[in-house]
């Protein structure tokens, strides 16, 4: 499946950790609120501010990530990996709440913020993979997880209506 490693500096010095499983709250295991670096293996992991996963996220694919970033550095509070298939990812995205008006099936990084769905999205239906859906074009703002089968009827739940400008789909790991 996979696993990641965390640092509790950037560079991945000082202490290290790894795990296989979600952490729903890293005080748990003594790792709370000090991570400045990972290691992904196999399948991406979601870092959350806070426990239980809640507040920020970041995503991080497979690979070496030197620093978690300065909107998280020393505040991940829960880690979660990703078990879905992320291959042949497919959401639709649609104009209006209740999966109404205008709809539009999206199967790549899709940049909204260059077209006429700019900031005009409601609700969505994931067919398959995991998506990670932001604010602004940059991948920056607020930041929400949309898992495979997940019909989402109304982004006012999320405090995300016509606020969508970027999608990707996360990318599958090739080692474990």
């Amino acid at each position: 499946m996979g696993k990641i490693i965390v640092y509790e500096h950037a560079n991945f010095q000082g202490y290290s950790k790894e795990f296989t499983t979600d952490i729903t709250d890293l005080k748990a295991v003594d790792w709370n609120d000090c991570i400045s670096s990972v290691k992904v293996f196999g399948q991406p992991w979601v870092a959350y501010q806070h426990e239980n996963f809640k507040g920020k996220l970041v995503v991080f694919e497979e690979g070496e990530h030197d620093f978690v970033g300065k909107e998280i550095n020393d505040e991940i509070s829960s880690l979660q990996v990703i078990t879905e298939d992320l291959n042949n990812p497919q959401i639709t995205l649609y104009e209006d709440a209740q999966y109404q008006g205008k709809s539009r099936v999206i199967r790549e990084a899709t940049d909204l913020a260059r077209g006429w769905d700019n900031d005009s999205i409601s609700s969505h239906k994931v067919q398959r993979g995991v998506w990670l859906l932001c604010e602004h074009s940059d991948g920056g703002g607020f930041r929400y997880i949309a898992r495979e089968h997940e019909h989402l009827p109304n982004y006012k739940a999320i405090s995300f209506n016509d606020k969508l400008s970027f999608l990707r789909p996360l990318l599958p790991g090739k080692s474990c």
